[in-house]
């Protein structure tokens, strides 16, 4: 299998295994997408009203993914970090200010720079980078493992830390490692990231002949879903091919959730949800946490993005061979700097694009069904104009008010869908585990 992209915005955006929108490829004239932009900082950078910040702040807000610990592990980044010039979305003084009560940090262990018999190290590696934050600041940060907990963190005014695994390759096909991981923290993973492993399609390379594909889950990759159905760990399928979509829906015994996944109808790109997956959330009664990735939320976007894949891949490609040629091995930090340099050149969308995604969701799906899943400190600064950080999500509260959304229904999308999702399955693990304890007793 060839080395993947090292992050799958730029994986998604200029991968050619990644099928063409069905439109015609056009790049919209320079001057309106300026225009465009000008009009969104005129838009996005409204102030939020009163009422908006109340009802943002009578909520529980629950993000399903972001990338820090890249930056911990990487950086040394330390989440209390109050410089003012930091380009990064997560902080616990911007998780205040936006009212962040609860974040799934994002253990990724990139395939295209891991070796495959490190995924499961470096997993370890990332998971212990949060728990090292959660040390440095009891203060203000809690690690969360359960409902419970995140409404007591919420009570103390602390951040909830929570873990999702983002690439079932971090089991190295081993269902042992899958219960380490639960017994460590991590309550959710993603089937596959933007690679098909030994189980599992990816969306990701799908229409690649080279790579050996499953048609969906493998019966591996089914006993992967009920043993997390089993432990309690939610079962994520943002980056998975259509057909494991499906096989997943068929197979799993509680809600699913995909973390950081938008409207395919919107924007047609593969990582994104068709409006069939859309209604069958509803009858599996999970969630769709939308992508804050503009690539994933605004057309445009996506095509300006296209337009320039070859060169920007080169870019990236060439960085890794020149650094391993030297003996070094690239980390996601520095390939991330290579991105945004690339994401600069193209206008970031209006705020509307994202709230789109939210408001064809609830009409789809159903209110129930939607919830937030932004990808910070994973999209190179290519977020829509007026969410540079945490700090900005009374913005979306803002916006959805707008629409006409009422307070209820925004609070259940900031985060109590995910909530009621959580508690659900953790419902289905008690009774799994009973029925397992019953049955074993009848021997």
């Amino acid at each position: 299998m060839e080395e993947s992209v090292t992050s799958y915005r730029i994986d998604a955006l200029r991968n050619t295994n990644y099928p063409m929108p069905r439109k015609r490829l056009r790049l919209v004239p320079a001057a309106l997408l300026v225009l465009a932009s000008a009009l969104a900082i005129a838009q996005d950078n409204s102030p939020v009203s009163a009422r908006a910040r109340a009802v943002h702040d009578s909520a529980i807000v629950v993000d399903t993914h972001a990338d820090t610990p890249q930056r911990f592990l990487d950086e040394n980044f330390d989440i209390g970090n109050t410089d003012p010039k930091d380009v990064g979305h997560i902080s616990l003084d911007k998780a205040r200010t936006g009212n962040l009560g609860a974040e799934f940090f994002s253990i990724w262990v990139d395939p295209g720079t891991v070796p495959p018999d490190h995924f499961a190290r470096h997993t370890f590696d990332l998971i212990d980078s949060v728990y090292e934050q959660a040390a440095r600041h009891p203060d203000r940060m809690m690690m969360a493992f359960s409902v419970a907990d995140i409404e007591r963190a919420h009570k103390q005014k602390k951040l909830a830390a929570l873990l999702g695994i983002e690439g079932g390759h971090s089991i190295e096909n081993d269902i042992h490692l899958l219960r380490d991981y639960y017994r460590l923290g991590v309550r959710y993973m993603t089937l596959s990231w933007s690679n098909t492993n030994e189980w599992a399609d990816s969306s990701g390379d799908i229409n690649d002949s080279r790579i050996q594909h499953h048609n969906g889950l493998t019966d591996f990759g089914k006993q992967v879903v009920l043993e997390m159905n089993r432990l309690g760990m939610m079962v994520d399928i943002s980056h998975v091919a259509d057909k494991t979509f499906w096989d997943t829906i068929a197979t799993t015994k509680a809600p699913i959730i995909a973390s950081h996944s938008s409207a395919r109808a919107l924007t047609d790109a593969p990582r994104n949800m068709t409006d069939d997956m859309l209604r069958a959330m509803t009858r599996n009664g999970g969630v769709v946490q939308v992508n804050f990735f503009s690539g994933f939320d605004d057309e445009n976007y996506w095509k300006a993005a296209q337009a320039q894949a070859k060169e920007a891949d080169t870019a990236v490609k060439t960085y890794i061979e020149q650094q391993r040629a030297a003996g070094r091995q690239p980390t996601y930090i520095e390939v991330d700097r290579i991105e945004r340099e690339w994401t600069a050149k193209i206008p970031r969308p209006p705020l509307k694009s994202l709230i789109d995604h939210i408001d064809h969701i609830a009409k789809v799906a159903g209110v129930d069904h939607v919830g937030l899943g932004s990808d910070f400190d994973g999209v190179s600064g290519a977020t829509p104009q007026g969410i540079d950080s945490a700090a900005d999500l009374p913005k979306i509260t803002q916006a959805l008010l707008d629409r006409g959304y009422s307070a209820d229904d925004i609070r259940k999308i900031l985060g109590g869908n995910t909530l009621r999702v959580m508690r659900e399955v953790e419902r289905v693990s008690r009774e799994m585990q009973a029925g397992q304890a019953r049955g074993a007793g009848a021997h």
